[in-house]
């Protein structure tokens, strides 16, 4: 009876200790594990990173690091550490922390108005884990260019201007890929069909677009002056896109970073295959990335007969369009004794 009562006592120590380390266990992983006041914060693991180094990562959004460290090993994810963008929630516990770090998450990726691909490298670059360099050197790598129908020169119509979900840690190479689908994607059959029946291809329409998105920030009046250089080019006259002419002397000087508001015949005597003053036809490539509405506005074009037209000092924003040299001469003459009167130079 005696051996009975005690047995019957450690088995209730036994049960008792266990339930107590159980209960331990239990709050270890599933007790708030956060040291942060934010509703959300996002971490970033780069490729290749250790167990240590996501540990140096998290470090100060985790209030117990040991009970971080306890969880992470029960769940083996000390040996199967994930590279990506992930999101840690105020309160979650130990094993949710775990279970977040196992799930990346895509991030939203956009980009436009860039004028040259190093500066779209560079824009990309900001947003998922490959620098500026390993993407210039993927989107340049001339099998790459060869394979999807670009060049050096017109690679930078690849890219539509949008937003775009990738996950953080996406590659050069899976990121080409990509922007080279959505391209073929853009160009639908319509789109297509719309070029072929101007005479154009998809890269002269990009080209061309870029002039336009250039000239005119008012996506209502882009269709008109797609019109306006479209009637040039049936006539065979030379498109004299004084946009053209500022790209042609920075690419020519390489510092993209001046700042030229008035052209002046100095620079008409750029000789660049983009001096469309002295070269006649559509320029080699785009002069900047044309967005959606510029791209549709050439495939879309206001019919009219406008060959010229001339920034508007009463609209502002705004051209005035003319048909014959006369009537473009004297809105000229307004718009160059205002500029002169603002001191633009």
């Amino acid at each position: 009876m005696k051996l009975r009562k005690i047995i019957g006592i450690f088995s209730l120590v036994a049960v008792t200790a266990a339930s107590i380390y159980a209960y331990s266990i239990y709050k270890d992983i599933f007790s708030p594990n956060t040291a942060f006041s934010e509703n959300s914060v996002a971490i970033y693991v780069p490729t290749n990173s250790t167990y240590e180094e996501v540990e140096e990562l998290v470090k100060p959004y985790i209030e117990d690091m040991e009970r971080f460290r306890m969880v992470a090993e029960k769940k083996s994810y000390v040996r199967n550490v994930k590279a990506g963008k992930f999101f840690f929630r105020r309160g979650m516990n130990s094993n949710e922390i775990i279970n977040s770090l196992r799930q990346p998450v895509p991030v939203k990726l956009s980009f436009n108005n860039q004028e040259t691909f190093a500066d779209v490298a560079g824009r990309i670059a900001q947003q998922i884990e490959p620098d500026s360099i390993s993407l210039y050197t993927a989107f340049t790598d001339k099998k790459f260019l060869a394979d999807n129908g670009f060049n050096e020169d017109n690679v930078l119509s690849m890219f539509i201007p949008n937003t775009y979900e990738f996950f953080w840690d996406v590659s050069p190479n899976k990121f080409r890929e990509r922007m080279a689908k959505e391209y073929r994607k853009f160009w639908n059959k319509e789109r297509l069909a719309k070029a072929e029946a101007l005479g154009l291809t998809p890269l002269e329409v990009s080209a061309l677009a870029s002039i336009v998105h250039k000239e005119t920030v008012k996506a209502d009046e882009r269709p008109r002056v797609a019109g306006v250089y479209l009637n040039r080019l049936k006539k065979g006259m030379k498109l004299e896109a004084d946009p053209t002419v500022i790209y042609a002397v920075k690419r020519e000087s390489g510092d993209y970073e001046q700042v030229i508001k008035r052209v002046y015949f100095k620079h008409l005597e750029t000789d660049s295959p983009y001096n469309t003053y002295m070269y006649a036809g559509i320029p080699p490539g785009p002069i900047a990335m044309p967005d959606i509405s510029a791209i549709d506005a050439v495939l879309n074009p206001e019919q009219h007969n406008y060959i010229y037209f001339c920034a508007s000092v009463t609209n502002f924003g705004y051209h005035e369009f003319a048909v014959t040299g006369a009537q473009h001469a004297k809105n000229r003459q307004k718009y160059v004794a205002w500029v002169n009167k603002m001191g633009i130079k």
